[in-house]
Protein backbone atom coordinates (compact mmCIF):
# COMPACT_ATOMS: atom_id res chain seq x y z
CA UNK A 1 0.00 0.00 0.00
CA UNK A 2 1.18 3.64 -0.75
CA UNK A 3 2.42 5.34 2.76
CA UNK A 4 -0.53 7.22 4.54
CA UNK A 5 0.76 11.43 4.18
CA UNK A 6 -0.32 13.88 6.93
CA UNK A 7 -0.90 17.22 5.03
CA UNK A 8 -0.09 20.22 7.54
CA UNK A 9 0.54 23.65 8.32
CA UNK A 10 2.77 24.48 11.17
CA UNK A 11 0.30 27.47 12.48
CA UNK A 12 -2.49 24.84 12.73
CA UNK A 13 -2.82 24.00 16.86
CA UNK A 14 -4.82 20.42 15.29
CA UNK A 15 -1.87 19.45 13.50
CA UNK A 16 0.75 19.90 15.92
CA UNK A 17 -1.95 17.61 18.61
CA UNK A 18 -2.03 15.45 15.39
CA UNK A 19 1.89 15.36 14.72
CA UNK A 20 2.16 13.93 18.85
CA UNK A 21 -0.38 10.79 17.73
CA UNK A 22 0.79 9.97 14.83
CA UNK A 23 4.20 7.95 16.30
CA UNK A 24 1.94 5.62 18.17
CA UNK A 25 -0.20 5.10 15.10
CA UNK A 26 3.39 4.19 12.50
CA UNK A 27 4.39 1.59 15.86
CA UNK A 28 1.32 0.24 15.52
CA UNK A 29 0.39 -0.11 12.35
CA UNK A 30 4.13 -0.31 11.20
CA UNK A 31 4.15 2.66 8.52
CA UNK A 32 5.53 5.74 8.56
CA UNK A 33 3.49 8.77 7.29
CA UNK A 34 4.72 11.19 4.50
CA UNK A 35 4.92 14.41 5.74
CA UNK A 36 3.99 16.97 3.27
CA UNK A 37 4.27 20.71 3.45
CA UNK A 38 1.19 23.28 2.70
CA UNK A 39 0.53 26.55 3.25
CA UNK A 40 -2.68 27.17 5.13
CA UNK A 41 -3.85 30.22 3.91
CA UNK A 42 -3.09 29.36 -0.10
CA UNK A 43 -5.73 26.28 1.04
CA UNK A 44 -8.19 29.22 2.64
CA UNK A 45 -7.50 30.95 -0.83
CA UNK A 46 -8.14 27.95 -3.14
CA UNK A 47 -11.49 26.35 -1.03
CA UNK A 48 -13.00 29.92 -0.41
CA UNK A 49 -12.36 28.68 3.20
CA UNK A 50 -11.46 30.29 6.69
CA UNK A 51 -10.36 29.49 10.10
CA UNK A 52 -12.46 28.64 12.81
CA UNK A 53 -11.76 32.04 14.73
CA UNK A 54 -13.24 33.74 11.59
CA UNK A 55 -15.60 31.15 10.76
CA UNK A 56 -17.12 30.52 13.68
CA UNK A 57 -16.76 34.32 15.08
CA UNK A 58 -20.64 34.86 15.72
CA UNK A 59 -21.48 31.44 16.92
CA UNK A 60 -19.41 31.46 20.56
CA UNK A 61 -20.77 28.43 21.95
CA UNK A 62 -19.12 26.40 18.84
CA UNK A 63 -15.70 28.37 19.82
CA UNK A 64 -16.25 27.36 23.54
CA UNK A 65 -17.03 23.54 22.52
CA UNK A 66 -13.23 23.18 20.05
CA UNK A 67 -11.77 24.39 23.46
CA UNK A 68 -13.81 21.68 25.49
CA UNK A 69 -12.92 18.89 22.32
CA UNK A 70 -9.28 20.06 22.31
CA UNK A 71 -8.98 19.59 26.24
CA UNK A 72 -10.24 15.88 25.88
CA UNK A 73 -7.83 15.02 22.90
CA UNK A 74 -4.82 16.28 24.88
CA UNK A 75 -5.84 14.63 28.09
CA UNK A 76 -7.05 11.05 25.63
CA UNK A 77 -3.47 10.72 24.12
CA UNK A 78 -1.80 12.32 27.21
CA UNK A 79 0.14 15.74 25.35
CA UNK A 80 1.60 17.10 28.03
CA UNK A 81 4.06 20.14 26.25
CA UNK A 82 0.99 21.41 24.33
CA UNK A 83 0.66 25.03 24.99
CA UNK A 84 -1.10 28.11 23.12
CA UNK A 85 0.94 30.44 21.14
CA UNK A 86 -0.30 34.00 22.29
CA UNK A 87 0.71 35.36 18.80
CA UNK A 88 -1.80 33.22 17.34
CA UNK A 89 -2.40 33.29 14.19
CA UNK A 90 1.22 33.18 13.00
CA UNK A 91 1.58 33.85 9.38
CA UNK A 92 3.39 30.73 8.24
CA UNK A 93 4.60 31.47 4.91
CA UNK A 94 8.35 31.46 5.66
CA UNK A 95 7.97 28.65 7.92
CA UNK A 96 6.43 26.84 5.47
CA UNK A 97 8.68 27.83 2.57
CA UNK A 98 11.62 26.73 4.96
CA UNK A 99 10.02 23.33 5.38
CA UNK A 100 10.56 23.23 2.27
CA UNK A 101 14.33 23.62 2.51
CA UNK A 102 14.28 21.47 4.69
CA UNK A 103 13.94 18.33 2.74
CA UNK A 104 16.01 19.68 -0.33
CA UNK A 105 18.78 20.24 2.79
CA UNK A 106 17.82 16.50 4.29
CA UNK A 107 17.03 18.11 7.68
CA UNK A 108 13.38 17.93 6.93
CA UNK A 109 12.32 15.06 10.23
CA UNK A 110 14.67 17.69 12.38
CA UNK A 111 13.09 21.15 11.17
CA UNK A 112 9.44 19.54 11.40
CA UNK A 113 10.10 18.63 15.39
CA UNK A 114 11.75 22.11 15.76
CA UNK A 115 9.58 24.52 14.67
CA UNK A 116 6.36 22.02 16.52
CA UNK A 117 8.07 22.65 19.23
CA UNK A 118 8.54 26.67 18.32
CA UNK A 119 5.20 27.22 17.99
CA UNK A 120 3.59 25.06 20.52
CA UNK A 121 5.36 23.93 23.20
CA UNK A 122 7.40 26.88 23.70
CA UNK A 123 5.56 29.38 21.11
CA UNK A 124 7.42 32.29 19.89
CA UNK A 125 6.32 34.35 17.41
CA UNK A 126 7.12 32.69 14.08
CA UNK A 127 6.47 35.03 11.44
CA UNK A 128 9.66 37.43 12.29
CA UNK A 129 13.17 36.29 10.63
CA UNK A 130 14.94 36.66 13.42
CA UNK A 131 12.90 34.46 15.70
CA UNK A 132 12.92 32.09 13.21
CA UNK A 133 16.48 32.21 12.36
CA UNK A 134 17.01 32.27 16.40
CA UNK A 135 14.71 29.09 17.01
CA UNK A 136 15.79 27.21 14.34
CA UNK A 137 19.96 27.68 15.50
CA UNK A 138 18.93 26.86 19.16
CA UNK A 139 17.45 23.26 17.46
CA UNK A 140 20.54 22.88 15.77
CA UNK A 141 19.79 23.83 12.66
CA UNK A 142 21.38 26.46 10.43
CA UNK A 143 18.69 28.93 10.88
CA UNK A 144 20.17 31.18 8.48
CA UNK A 145 20.95 29.10 5.56
CA UNK A 146 17.20 27.49 5.37
CA UNK A 147 16.03 31.05 5.59
CA UNK A 148 17.89 31.83 2.45
CA UNK A 149 16.87 28.52 0.92
CA UNK A 150 13.52 29.46 1.64
CA UNK A 151 14.10 33.02 -0.55
CA UNK A 152 14.85 30.64 -3.69
CA UNK A 153 12.11 30.71 -6.37
CA UNK A 154 12.11 26.64 -6.79
CA UNK A 155 11.68 26.60 -3.12
CA UNK A 156 8.71 28.99 -3.02
CA UNK A 157 7.02 26.80 -6.33
CA UNK A 158 7.01 23.78 -4.66
CA UNK A 159 5.54 24.78 -1.86
CA UNK A 160 2.94 26.40 -4.22
CA UNK A 161 2.59 23.26 -5.95
CA UNK A 162 2.15 20.80 -2.73
CA UNK A 163 -0.75 23.16 -1.67
CA UNK A 164 -2.32 23.43 -4.85
CA UNK A 165 -1.86 19.39 -5.65
CA UNK A 166 -3.26 18.75 -2.01
CA UNK A 167 -6.53 21.30 -2.65
CA UNK A 168 -6.67 18.79 -6.04
CA UNK A 169 -7.03 15.90 -3.97
CA UNK A 170 -9.73 17.28 -1.34
CA UNK A 171 -7.86 19.54 1.21
CA UNK A 172 -9.40 22.73 2.52
CA UNK A 173 -8.21 22.48 5.93
CA UNK A 174 -4.86 21.34 8.23
CA UNK A 175 -4.56 18.63 9.12
CA UNK A 176 -4.96 16.22 6.15
CA UNK A 177 -4.49 12.79 5.64
CA UNK A 178 -4.81 10.32 2.94
CA UNK A 179 -4.33 6.81 2.76
CA UNK A 180 -4.08 6.06 -1.03
CA UNK A 181 -7.17 7.85 -2.45
CA UNK A 182 -9.05 7.73 1.10
CA UNK A 183 -9.08 11.75 2.90
CA UNK A 184 -9.45 12.47 5.77
CA UNK A 185 -9.91 15.30 8.04
CA UNK A 186 -8.69 16.79 11.08
CA UNK A 187 -7.40 15.25 14.28
CA UNK A 188 -10.33 13.89 15.13
CA UNK A 189 -10.14 11.59 11.98
CA UNK A 190 -7.31 9.56 13.24
CA UNK A 191 -8.75 6.27 14.67
CA UNK A 192 -10.53 6.71 10.78
CA UNK A 193 -7.32 6.38 9.38
CA UNK A 194 -5.67 3.99 11.41
CA UNK A 195 -8.98 1.80 10.49
CA UNK A 196 -8.47 2.86 6.83
CA UNK A 197 -4.20 1.73 7.03
CA UNK A 198 -5.85 -2.09 8.51
CA UNK A 199 -8.39 -2.27 5.40
CA UNK A 200 -5.52 -1.40 2.85
CA UNK A 201 -2.89 -3.38 4.64
CA UNK A 202 -5.45 -6.76 4.54
CA UNK A 203 -7.11 -5.97 0.78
Amino acid sequence: MPAPEFHFDFGSPNAYLAHCVLPAIEARAGVRFVYVPVLLGGVFKLTNNASPMVAFKDIPNKLAYQRVETRRFIRRHGIARFQRNPFFPVNTLQIMRCAVAAQAEGVFPRYVEAVFHHMWEEPKKMDEPEVIRAALDQSGLDGARLLARAQEPEVKQELVRNTEASVARGTFGSPTFFVGDEIFFGKDSLRDVEEEIARAQSS
